[in-house]
């Protein structure tokens, strides 16, 4: 990943947008990264914490295009269309683990 990289990935149990805050190569294991949340339509602003590192593993996909802002970022419909897609997807699966822990406690 090179420094401006745009990306989606789960940060703390949400699906974020990320961009690399500098250049990685595929063995480090921590990304340091700026996080981005939805504002709409398409449009993401800086998050409250700004800076993280998160594990690379926590990288869902990787969008062939990069960025030099670093307070705010459109995607494209498709790039959009392909978040939102993701995290319907973890919010469906982290809902079946809560429910399936609810169950558990009856």
């Amino acid at each position: 990943m090179n420094h401006g990289t745009v990306a989606i990935a789960v940060v703390h149990r949400q699906v974020v947008l990320i961009q690399a805050a500098r250049s990685h190569n595929r063995r480090d294991r921590w990304l340091d990264v700026y996080t981005y949340n939805l504002f709409g339509d398409g449009v993401f602003l800086a998050s409250d914490v700004p800076q993280a590192r998160i594990a690379s593993s926590d990288l869902l996909t990787i969008f062939p295009f990069r960025t030099t802002t670093t307070d705010m970022i459109e995607l494209s419909p498709r790039a959009f269309q392909e978040y939102l897609e993701l995290s319907s997807k973890y919010q469906k699966s982290y809902e079946n683990l809560w429910q399936g822990r609810k169950a558990r406690l009856r």
